[in-house]
């Protein structure tokens, strides 16, 4: 059914998930690998706080400026701590996320005025989405995957050798930096339309789900990212149908992710049957080996 998108604001939210798609299949590849769920779950809630900022000080105009702001500080801070202050990186991240968490909570609890507003980014606003937000997330999703295709080779070396990457010359720091970065970007890209609490679904279940049926890096990406666009387009025709026909109020963002992570359930018995055919003996996707993803 194409009618429901011949309506603007249904459009825009599609053109929106599509864009999103573009860069959550690849990111949540490197999410994936490196295993930065925890980093990709605190990025997400550390960029409230300039949310938070940026709508007291522009209103809606200004929180892309302070997400941005928030995302990008969030970034190098975890950077730094993981490789200064020898922290572990759970432990860095622990300590990071609640600091910029509580910041924006003591924030909003200051002004309840505009608590209401702000909820809708914890949770989204896909069918709100303007034109100039999706230029914004047009451009973030440029920056990113020309930044991606220049440092991919560098990063995957960094994932699966760190030792001889170093070795090579690469530098790990610089490399985690703009991973961080990448995954902060994306975050930013997102929070607006489907919220920091969902956002996090983004980034780690498309290379998860794809993960089932392939064992390809390239492939993964390609898959991850049509099936956040999928989950896109079937979340925004369920609310739709669900709203207009059976008066049933079902959020967009969310029917997007939950349907994402029904792909990634539909998805699991495939991979239990590919590794039951050849004799693989099931392993947390933490612990697989490197050369089974790229070889």
């Amino acid at each position: 059914m194409i009618e429901p998108f011949a309506v603007p604001f249904m459009g825009r939210a599609l053109a929106e998930i599509a864009l999103l798609a573009l860069i959550c299949g690849p990111i949540s590849v490197f999410v994936f690998v490196r295993g930065l769920s925890f980093v990709s779950d605190a990025l997400t809630h550390t960029v409230f706080p300039g949310v938070v900022i940026g709508f007291v000080a522009g209103g809606l105009d200004g929180v892309f400026t302070g997400a941005l702001v928030a995302g990008v500080l969030t970034a190098v801070l975890l950077t730094v701590l993981t490789r200064s202050a020898r922290l572990s990186d759970d432990a860095a991240t622990a300590v990071v996320l609640t600091a910029m968490f509580s910041i924006g909570v003591v924030l909003v609890s200051r002004r309840s005025s505009y608590t209401s507003d702000l909820t809708s980014f914890l949770f989204g606003r896909l069918l709100t989405v303007t034109p100039r937000q999706l230029a914004e997330t047009a451009v973030l999703a440029g920056v990113i995957l020309v930044v991606l295709l220049i440092s991919v080779r560098a990063l995957l070396f960094r994932a699966f050798d760190p030792a001889a990457a170093a070795a090579a010359g690469f530098r790990a720091g610089w490399l985690d930096l703009l991973l961080n970065v990448m995954l902060a970007l994306v975050v930013v890209a997102a929070v607006r339309a489907v919220g920091t609490i969902l956002v996090v679904a983004l980034l780690i279940v498309p290379a998860a789900a794809a993960r089932m049926v392939t064992d390809r890096l390239a492939v993964m990406a390609v898959a991850g990212a049509g099936l956040v666009f999928a989950a896109g387009y079937g979340g925004l025709l369920l609310s739709w149908t669900a709203s207009l026909r059976y008066g049933v109020a079902l959020t967009s963002a969310s029917a997007v992710v939950l349907l994402l992570v029904l792909s990634y359930l539909v998805l699991l018995p495939v991979r239990l049957l590919r590794d039951r055919r050849r004799g693989v003996v099931p392993v947390p996707a933490e612990r697989t080996s490197p050369h089974e993803l790229v070889g």
